[in-house]
C-alpha cells in the first residue's frame, strides 16, 4: 500500500485525472446547453460515439487532426439537429426520442466506419495530438505534468468552462436559452423565438459532445473500436445533476468521476486480493451514491421535458 503515497503514482494519477475527464467535460457541457433551453438530450452516448468515429475518419483520410476535429464537431450537430426536429418541431417524447438518437448514431458510426476501413485484423490507427509543455508552468513538481502538459484539447475543454458560463449567465443569448428552460410562454411573451432557441442549444451542445468524442480517438486513443466511448454520454447526464446544471460545477464533478476511474485503474497493480470487476464498477457506484445525495437539493430547469408551441 506505500506505493500509492509514491511520487510516480501521485503524478500519474492526476495526469490521468486530467485526460479521462476531458470527454465528460465536453460532454456535460454540451448537455448543460440542451438542458437549460429545456431538452433532456439522451442522445448524448450516440452523439459522442459519432463524434469520435467522425474524428478518427476525418483523420485517417486526410492525416488532419484539424480535418478530424471539424468533422466531429459537425457530426454531433447533426445528429443533434435530428435530436431537435424529433423534440422540438414533431413534439415527440424527449426521453423516446433521445434513446433513439443513441441506438441510431452508434449504429451509424460503426457502418461508416465499417464502410470506409473495412474489418481488418489489426485496427488501423492515427497520429494523435501530441503534449504541449508549457514553460515553466510544466516543470513544476507534481502538478506541472498533470496540469501543464497535455493536449491542445485539454486546454480547450478547461477553457470551455469560464466560456460556458459566460454565454448563458452574461450574454442575450443565454438569458433566451434559460427563459426558454425555465418559462417558454414568457419567453414567447417576450419576443423570443423558442423553437429556434431550443434548436440553437442543441446545436451548440452537439458540437460539443462531437468534441467529447474526438478526445477518445485523435487525443487519448489514436484508435475507434467498438465501445469506444463506454457509457461516458450516461455518465454526463448524471453529472449534470451533480453540478445543478452550473458550469463551474461540471469541472468539480468530471474531476471527481475521473479520479476514481483513474484510481481504479491503478488499484490491481498494487496487488490487491480483489475481483477486477469490484474496481471496474467502483466509479459508478460513488456516482450513484453521489447522485442520491445531491438529487434532492438540485434545481433542475423547470420547463425541461416539456415541448411547447405558441398554439398553447
Amino acid at each position: 500500500m506505500d506505493q500509492i503515497l509514491t511520487y510516480t503514482f501521485i503524478a500519474g494519477l492526476l495526469a490521468a485525472t486530467i485526460r479521462m475527464s476531458i470527454p465528460l467535460i465536453f460532454g456535460t457541457l454540451g448537455e448543460l446547453f440542451n438542458e437549460r433551453s429545456g431538452v433532456l438530450n439522451l442522445g448524448i452516448e450516440g452523439i459522442m460515439t459519432l463524434g469520435a468515429m467522425a474524428a478518427f475518419v476525418g483523420t485517417y483520410l486526410t492525416g488532419s487532426l484539424l480535418v478530424g476535429v471539424i468533422a466531429a464537431i459537425v457530426c454531433g450537430m447533426i445528429l443533434s439537429i435530428l435530436m431537435a426536429f424529433l423534440t422540438v418541431t414533431l413534439g415527440l417524447s424527449q426521453h423516446v426520442s433521445g434513446i433513439g438518437v443513441t441506438f441510431f448514431g452508434t449504429g451509424v458510426s460503426y457502418y461508416i466506419y465499417r464502410l470506409i476501413v473495412g474489418t481488418p485484423k489489426v485496427p488501423p490507427i492515427v497520429d494523435p495530438f501530441q503534449v504541449i509543455r508549457i514553460p515553466i508552468l510544466s516543470d513544476i513538481p507534481l502538478i506541472g505534468e498533470a496540469f501543464f502538459s497535455q493536449y491542445l484539447l485539454v486546454y480547450i475543454a478547461f477553457l470551455s468552462i469560464p466560456a460556458a458560463y459566460w454565454v448563458l449567465f452574461k450574454t442575450s443569448l443565454g438569458l433566451k436559452i434559460r427563459t426558454c428552460g425555465e418559462n417558454p410562454a414568457a419567453a414567447d411573451t417576450m419576443g423570443v423565438n423558442v423553437s429556434g432557441t431550443r434548436y440553437l442549444s442543441l446545436i451548440i451542445g452537439g458540437g460539443l459532445i462531437g468534441l467529447g468524442g474526438a478526445f477518445l480517438t485523435i487525443a487519448q486513443n489514436n484508435m475507434f473500436t467498438f465501445g469506444t466511448v463506454a457509457g461516458r454520454g450516461w455518465v454526463c447526464i448524471a453529472l449534470i445533476v451533480f453540478a445543478n446544471w452550473k458550469p463551474g460545477k461540471v469541472l468539480l464533478g468530471a474531476l471527481l468521476f475521473s479520479l476514481i476511474d483513474a484510481f481504479q485503474l491503478r488499484l490491481p497493480m498494487l496487488g490487491l486480493h480483489i475481483p477486477y470487476q469490484i474496481f471496474l464498477m467502483l466509479p459508478y457506484l460513488i456516482t450513484i451514491v453521489m447522485l442520491v445525495l445531491v438529487a434532492r437539493k438540485a434545481s433542475y430547469p423547470a420547463a425541461m421535458l416539456k415541448s411547447y408551441s405558441r398554439e398553447e
